[in-house]
């Protein structure tokens, strides 16, 4: 199975994003890209996102379907203002971070602040629930028309 999504692998060892999770499950979850950290019955689901986007994925594979086009729209090349909040006792992680990039079809800048509620077992993340800033979509796509950021 190949696991290189879009042109600039964005998931990969070597992405912002990748970087960024792996550091706040730091020492919780083993993997060699993002959907290594993923267990294979892992439950995401998406509770503030935008338009046309699935509200529930389940399974690595329907993660790795998901993010297959990601290159195709988005460049990122930062991440950053992590702030981790761990519960020993449930193996719940909550992450606050930033990504940085542009639109691949508009040029426009792409900053997002994220939310993720995380639960680890068995060193894989079982559970992914995630918030996001859907306007910074919008801006970076150039949705709706005439708007601008």
């Amino acid at each position: 199975m190949s696991k290189t999504v879009g042109d600039n692998a964005p998931f990969g060892a070597d992405s912002p994003f990748f970087r960024i999770i792996k550091k706040g499950l730091d020492g919780l979850v083993d993997g060699e890209d993002y959907f290594d950290l993923l267990a294979e019955d892992v439950v995401f689901e998406y509770v503030i996102s935008v338009p046309g986007y699935p509200e529930r994925v389940e399974g690595r594979q329907g993660i790795i379907d998901l993010y297959s086009g990601y290159g195709d729209y988005m460049r990122l090349h930062g991440a950053d203002n992590l702030r981790i909040h761990r519960d020993p006792e449930t193996s719940v992680v909550v992450l606050e971070y930033e990504v940085h990039g542009t639109s691949v079809r508009t040029g426009r800048p792409y900053d997002n602040r994220f939310v993720s509620v995380v639960t680890v077992k068995d060193r894989k993340v079982v559970h992914w629930r995630d918030y996001l800033d859907p306007v910074a979509v919008f801006d970076a796509a150039g949705w709706p028309q005439g708007r601008h950021a």
